[in-house]
C-alpha cells in the first residue's frame, strides 16, 4: 500500500508538541509492516537550518489563487527508516520565524498557507506518484480531504483515492473569515453548516472531519469525549453524525528514542532489572537544575509541557505552596503563555531550595527528567492522547495525572500502589493535591513504590499495534472508496 503523510510538523525538522513525534514514528512502522510511506511538511526557516539545500524533485508546482498564483518546489528530504521525506518550499509562505503565529498572534496569512500547503501536496503526488490513501493531520492538513472532494472532484486520478484525518487536538480547528472559500477557490456550496461553515467561519479541522473517508484520533477515551460539548469545542455535532467512521486509536511510544536503557542523553542506562543508573540520572538532573542539598528520600517531580492552562499549569500554582510543605523538589520544564512563564518563574524564586523552572523547550533535559525524576505530572484538562506519561512509564517515573483521554486509558491506579500510576478525576486543585499525596505516601514504602517502578517499565506501548490499526482503516476506505 503507498500512503502519503501531510503534516504541519514531524520530529526532528519541526517540532511544537506531540503531532511531529507522531509524524515521525508512525510512518516508520507503517513501513516496518511493508507499506511505502511519503511524507510532507512544510520547508520552515527552522527546517532549512537543519537540512540546507536539499535535492529538488519539482522545480515549480503552481498553485492558484482568485488574482495570481503561487509557485513552490518540492524539495528532497532523503529516505529514514525507509520513510520518504518531503519538503514543500515556498519561501513567501513558510520561511518566517515560527511556524503558525508571533507573540502577537496568528499569521493572519494561515489560510492561504496552510491551503497551498495542501494543494501543493495533492498536484506534487501527481508527478511523485498518487497514493493509496492520503492520510492527513489536523487543520493544517485537513483540506487536503475537503480538497480531493470538492476541486479536484472530476480529476479521475484523485477520484478513488480516500482521505483519512486525525485529531490530535480538537482545540485547535483553523477559523477564518468566509472570504477564504474564495482564497482557496472553494466552492461557495460549500459554505453551509453541514460543511465548512462554523459560527460564519471557515473551519478547516470541521471541512476535514466532514469529507474525510475516516476520521482517527489519538485514544478511545479523546474519541468518546470529542463527541461531547465538553471536550468537541463546537465539532461535537459533526462528530456524533460521523461517529460510524471515528476511531480512537492511541498513540505509540518511540522507543528507540525513548528507552533508559539506550538512551544517549542521560547520564546513566538502567533497565526494569538493573535500576542502580537512575539514581545517577537522578543526580544528573539535580545538577542540571542547579538543585543542592537534596535529600535521598526527596521527591523528585518532573514536569515537561506546555505552560498553558489546557496542560493544568494554573492547578499547579493553586497547589505549590501547599506542595512545597512536602519533602519533595520541583523541577519544570516548558514555555507557553507569558503569564505563566512569569508565574512559575516567580514561583520559583521564593522556594530557591525546592523549586527550579526552565522556559525553553530543550529535548536533552526533557530526557533527563524522564530519566531523573520520580514523580511525572500531568494534571492536563484534557489530553488528546499524551505521550509523556508513556515516556514516564518506561523510565520507571511514576506519572500523576487527571484522568481524561489518553491519560485515562495509559495509566491504571489501584489500591496499595498495584497499578502503574495516580489519577485524579476531579476538576479541581485540591483533587490534583490529594493524588500527589497518594503519590508521597507510596513513594515512602520503597518496597511498594520498587514495584511499582518495574510494573510500570514492563508495560509496552510500542507502535506496532496502533500501526496494524491504521492498516486495517486504510484498507476500509479504500475499499469503500472503490465500491
Amino acid at each position: 500500500m503507498h500512503i502519503v503523510f501531510a503534516a504541519s510538523e514531524c520530529a526532528p525538522w519541526a517540532k511544537t508538541g506531540g503531532l511531529a513525534d507522531v509524524i515521525s514514528a508512525l510512518p516508520k512502522e507503517l513501513v516496518k509492516l511493508g507499506h511505502k510511506v511519503q511524507v510532507f511538511i512544510p520547508y520552515y526557516r527552522q527546517v532549512a537550518k537543519l537540512v540546507s539545500k536539499p535535492p529538488v524533485i519539482l522545480e515549480s508546482v503552481t498553485v492558484p489563487f482568485p488574482s495570481y498564483n503561487r509557485f513552490a518546489r518540492v524539495l528532497d528530504g532523503g529516505t529514514v527508516d525507509g520513510v520518504q521525506m518531503y519538503f514543500v518550499d515556498c519561501p513567501e509562505l513558510f520561511d518566517r520565524e515560527s511556524f503558525y503565529a508571533t507573540p502577537s498572534g496568528d499569521y493572519p496569512d494561515n489560510a492561504e498557507r496552510f491551503g497551498a500547503f495542501c494543494r501543493a501536496v495533492i498536484e506534487a503526488t501527481k508527478v511523485i506518484g498518487v497514493p493509496d490513501v492520503f492520510h492527513v493531520h489536523d487543520w493544517q492538513a485537513a483540506m487536503v480531504a475537503v480538497m480531493l472532494r470538492s476541486i479536484y472532484y472530476f480529476d479521475p486520478v484523485f477520484r478513488r483515492v480516500p482521505a483519512v484525518v486525525t485529531i490530535h487536538n480538537g482545540g485547535y480547528q483553523g477559523w477564518f473569515p468566509p472570504r477564504t472559500m474564495e482564497t482557496l477557490l472553494l466552492p461557495w456550496d460549500m459554505f453551509t453548516l453541514d460543511k465548512l461553515e462554523h459560527y460564519d467561519k471557515v473551519n478547516f479541522l470541521k471541512g476535514g472531519v466532514v469529507y474525510a473517508d475516516a476520521i482517527t484520533t489519538v485514544s478511545q477515551t479523546y474519541a468518546h469525549e470529542l463527541q461531547t460539548p465538553e471536550f468537541g469545542n463546537g465539532l461535537e455535532d459533526v462528530l456524533r453524525r460521523r461517529s460510524g467512521d471515528l476511531f480512537g486509536i492511541l498513540n505509540g511510544a518511540d522507543y528507540t528514542e525513548w528507552d533508559p536503557a539506550i538512551d544517549s542523553h542521560i547520564a546513566a542506562h538502567y533497565t526494569i532489572n538493573k535500576l542502580e543508573g537512575k539514581k545517577e540520572c537522578r543526580r544528573d538532573l539535580l545538577h542540571a537544575f542547579g538543585l543542592e542539598d537534596v535529600g535521598e528520600e526527596t521527591a523528585i517531580i518532573g514536569v515537561v509541557s506546555r505552560f498553558a492552562t489546557q496542560k493544568g499549569i494554573d492547578f499547579i500554582a493553586d497547589i505549590l505552596d501547599r506542595l512545597m510543605q512536602e519533602d519533595v523538589a520541583l523541577v519544570m520544564l516548558g514555555n507557553g503563555e507569558e503569564y505563566y512563564e512569569r508565574m512559575l518563574t516567580e514561583m520559583a524564586e521564593r522556594y530557591p531550595s525546592k523549586m527550579r523552572v526552565q522556559v525553553r523547550f530543550d529535548n536533552v533535559m526533557a530526557h533527563k527528567i524522564e530519566a531523573g525524576a520520580d514523580i511525572f505530572l500531568m494534571p492536563s484538562r484534557y489530553e488528546p492522547g499524551g505521550l509523556n506519561q508513556i515516556y514516564s512509564l518506561k523510565y520507571g517515573t511514576i506519572p500523576v495525572v487527571r484522568a481524561t483521554g489518553g491519560l485515562q486509558d495509559t495509566i491504571e491506579e489501584l489500591p496499595n500502589g498495584g497499578g502503574n500510576g495516580f489519577k485524579f478525576w476531579g476538576y479541581s486543585p485540591n483533587a490534583l493535591l490529594d493524588a500527589m499525596y497518594r503519590a508521597l505516601t507510596t513513594f515512602r514504602n520503597k518496597e511498594v513504590w520498587t514495584a511499582m517502578m518495574r510494573r510500570a517499565m514492563e508495560q509496552d506501548f510500542s507502535w506496532e499495534k496502533p500501526a496494524q490499526e491504521y492498516v486495517r482503516i486504510y484498507e476500509r476506505t479504500i475499499l469503500n472508496r472503490g465500491s
